[in-house]
């Protein structure tokens, strides 16, 4: 069994076909774990939701899907993103609102626990301290935790009840053991660590190894979709440059 794992799609379908065709050509998967924020941001909020859905899969809610439904204050958004949930709130059919809607703060299966943000605030708390780490640790109890929202890939260790972040290795196979992780597979459709670059994992239950991949989409496409659609133009431009 092969599962792909991603999150952070925000809407950009172009990224997230480059995505699954890249896939495909590595051997492709039979499931697919996303890890939160199907929309906002980008121009296809609807046309990803049904990409998705085709698939066998297991979603989790992050903070823009919530508000895209009206189940998050975005006073606590930036301006452009609080413009762009309006946006993307607008598009929704009834059928991809109920479908947000339904979606879970938390799953467990197997050896993994699927969250957006972290198990102590999991729509909107950003894991990227050792603190914020340490607290989703103490509550995890599988493995392996899978998390997005900062849209940054990274693997935190749990080395003598401490956390240790790692940049992933891109290409590299990386064994389950019996040490607890955290892993950020970064975003598929918003990039933020400075490679544009779409990114996610391959998980081999065969093998028990999980892969990292990036494979480049055709970002003008994308950004030209969101300019006619009236988005703001930094969130478009900041697709060039993965920030």
């Amino acid at each position: 069994m092969r599962t792909l794992i991603l999150g952070d799609i925000h809407a950009n379908l172009e990224a997230f076909n480059a995505v699954l065709e890249d896939v495909e050509r590595r051997g492709g998967f039979e499931r697919l774990w996303c890890l939160g924020d199907v929309v906002g941001y980008g121009p296809d909020p609807s046309a990803c939701i049904a990409l998705l859905r085709r698939h066998a899969h297991l979603c989790v809610v992050g903070n823009h899907d919530r508000a895209a439904v009206g189940g998050l204050d975005i006073r606590d958004f930036n301006p452009y993103a609080a413009f762009a949930c309006r946006w993307t709130a607008s598009r929704l059919t009834s059928e991809d609102a109920a479908w947000l809607s339904r979606l879970p703060e938390v799953v467990r299966e197997g050896d993994f626990t699927l969250v957006h943000g972290s198990l102590r605030h999991p729509v909107w708390e950003y894991l990227l301290s050792d603190e914020i780490a340490r607290s989703t640790f103490e509550l995890l109890d599988t493995l392996c935790c899978l998390v997005g929202h900062s849209h940054i890939p990274f693997l935190c260790r749990e080395v003598a009840k401490t956390p240790r972040f790692e940049v992933l290795p891109e290409g590299v196979p990386l064994g389950l053991g019996d040490e607890r992780w955290i892993l950020n597979p970064g975003a598929v459709g918003q990039p933020r660590d400075g490679d544009p670059r779409a990114s996610y994992v391959i998980y081999d239950e065969t093998s028990r190894s999980l892969t990292f991949w990036r494979v480049e989409y055709d970002v003008s496409t994308t950004q030209e979709k969101m300019r006619r659609a009236g988005l703001p133009g930094p969130l478009a431009d900041r697709l060039s440059f993965g920030r």
